[in-house]
């Protein structure tokens, strides 16, 4: 007879399900967030008896958004689980979250027994067809004896740079299939490093350049880079600035630092660029906006990253230094001489410009609330290893601008596929990874109510949560773009749920923001108060259009 304890043993076999959790307990799984179906009840009871801790969801979609967080804050892919069918399809947008981000993540879906069924084609979605062009691997698992193989490789292919989303579909049959398949164990190895040649011909590059300046990208915000990175910055003296998810790979307060290039065009750092001849782009994914176009003499580029860069017609770089990033940036900052011919005299003038146009507004009285101030405000409250979750909208643009962030992955956004709805379950997965530290989610309120029944996960979690709802009733990004492109305003309105009851009907506390000067004092006390909080913020999106699509662009232009 089977146990029934979650082992599946039976003699010297062992379930297809249990050997599927053993593989993953060998890949040092913590977590599976997720809600499983009937066809997923053999895994499920493997996992009864597991280290691993299973986080019920409210949705699919969540689900993977926690993975894939947990990837991204971890390195290790973050693992989710769905049934078949509307399950699976529910997986999708977090498949193209994690895989368009770079974010470790393995998707487990369930199906209908593959050697006979009995009820024909009910919920039946060829799901690995479907997540092909969404993942670096998807496998329908036809045998008890490819468990290990398969399970191993996914963790490898989701994990290995650039890391993304793996996928497996562990049909009803094959899980209570018996084995006595051996566990394949993690093989150690090194990233290689960048040959010698090519950090010579960088150091010269470097050294030769009249005013060198240093991008760091999403590809930055990984592994050891930040250390490196600063090391070589305060070598330098380079001035450097970033890509949205390159944010806070080095300490944003530095002397050297420019900004983030969060909006396409025409904003202060655009001129920093256009005074550069060569750019050392440290960490960069095709997947952000670039900040910058690459002419026939201006700039010169170094690509300094784990692959080599694919040509297209607005990246090109002249050297490619190609291996670990870390590595590469300790031995050119060894080899390389700061040199009394870099003129930085013009970028800096950007970076005075850039700041004082930043503090401007910073302590608006207005209600409801300004940008400007309610970022103040937030990066006012937040300790430097706070964590901030930026849902998708026109906010993000307003705190990747003027947030400056401490530390890397402290201000978690996704400027890569910028789906809405991730903000709270990413919060959830970062106060999960680091129950320590305080984690806020900024949603608005389009985005917040596409998962926000994740309110009640993070209360069943007993976690100490802030989750902030910046409330202008409208999607307020499409509004912004509406207004420049000289439509009337039009089809963008909607209503909206009392948030402070809304929030308390799932055992959370909420809050409502009365008046500007409460807003601190507001969330400083959620902060010291155990539990979910919800604060509503009411706020005025109205001068988005003039501050950010025509002032910035006419004063960039005098500096």
């Amino acid at each position: 007879m089977v146990s029934k304890d979650g082992s599946g043993r039976k003699g010297g076999l062992m379930k297809a399900a249990a050997l599927f959790v053993k593989a993953l307990e060998a890949e040092e799984v913590e977590y599976i967030f997720g809600i499983p179906g009937e066809e997923n009840l053999d895994f499920l009871n493997a996992l009864k008896g597991s280290s691993i801790r299973l986080i019920l969801t409210r949705h699919e979609q969540a689900a993977g958004f926690m993975a894939a967080t947990y990837g991204r804050l971890t390195g290790k892919a973050g693992v989710c689980l769905s049934t078949l069918g509307p399950g699976a399809t529910n997986l999708v947008t977090a498949a193209a979250y994690a895989q368009l981000g770079a974010m470790p993540m393995l998707m487990i879906t369930g199906q209908k027994p593959i050697r006979s069924s009995k009820q024909g084609h009910f919920q039946i979605v060829d799901i690995v067809d479907m997540m092909h062009p969404l993942t670096k691997t998807t496998h329908q698992i036809l045998s008890a004896g490819n468990i290990p193989t398969r399970v191993r490789e996914a963790f490898r292919q989701a994990e290995n740079e650039r890391p993304g989303a793996a996928h497996l579909e562990l049909p009803e049959d094959i899980a209570r299939e018996d084995t006595d398949a051996p566990l394949i164990r993690k093989s150690l190895f090194r990233r290689p490093d960048a040959d010698v040649m090519s950090l010579s011909m960088a150091v010269e590059m470097i050294e030769k350049a009249s005013c060198p300046l240093i991008l760091v990208g999403a590809g930055a915000n990984r592994k050891r880079t930040s250390k490196s990175l600063t090391r070589f910055i305060d070598k330098t003296g380079i001035p450097f600035f970033s890509t949205q998810m390159g944010k806070g790979v080095v300490d944003e307060r530095c002397h050297c630092f420019l900004g983030c290039a969060s909006l396409s065009a025409d904003d202060f750092l655009h001129r920093a660029v256009e005074a550069s001849d060569l750019i050392i782009n440290v960490g960069h994914d095709v997947v952000e906006k670039p900040p910058f176009f690459m002419q026939k003499e201006r700039p010169t580029v170094i690509h300094i990253n784990y692959l080599t860069a694919a040509v297209d017609p607005i990246y090109h770089p002249q050297l490619g230094v190609i291996g670990d990033i870390a590595n590469t940036l300790t031995r050119i900052t060894s080899q390389i001489k700061p040199q009394d011919g870099w003129d930085f005299s013009r970028v800096m003038d950007v970076k005075v410009s850039l700041d004082a146009h930043l503090l401007e507004g910073s302590d608006d009285p207005r209600f409801p609330v300004y940008p400007q101030r309610l970022v103040a405000d937030i990066r006012m409250v937040m300790p430097e290893d706070g964590i901030i979750t930026l849902d998708n909208g026109v906010y993000k643009i307003w705190f990747a601008r003027n947030y400056l962030a401490y530390r890397s992955n402290t201000v978690l956004l996704d400027n890569a596929l910028a789906t809405m709805g991730a903000g709270l379950p990413s919060a959830i997965a970062a106060k999960i990874v680091f129950p320590h530290k305080k984690v806020m989610a900024i949603c608005g309120d389009g985005g917040f109510m596409m998962n926000s029944q994740e309110l009640e996960t993070a209360v069943r979690l007993k976690l100490d949560l802030v989750v902030l709802v910046l409330r202008d009733d409208a999607y307020g990004m499409i509004k912004w773009k509406q207004s420049n492109m000289g439509f009337e305003d039009f089809g963008l309105d909607y209503g909206n749920p009392d948030f402070v009851l809304y929030a308390r009907s799932y055992g959370a506390q909420g809050h409502r923001v009365a008046c500007v000067d409460s807003l601190v004092q507001i969330i400083e006390n959620c902060f010291q108060t155990p539990g979910v909080h919800l604060v509503e913020v009411p706020v005025d999106y109205s001068e988005n259009d003039r501050i950010l699509n025509h002032e910035i662009s006419e004063r960039s232009q005098l500096i």
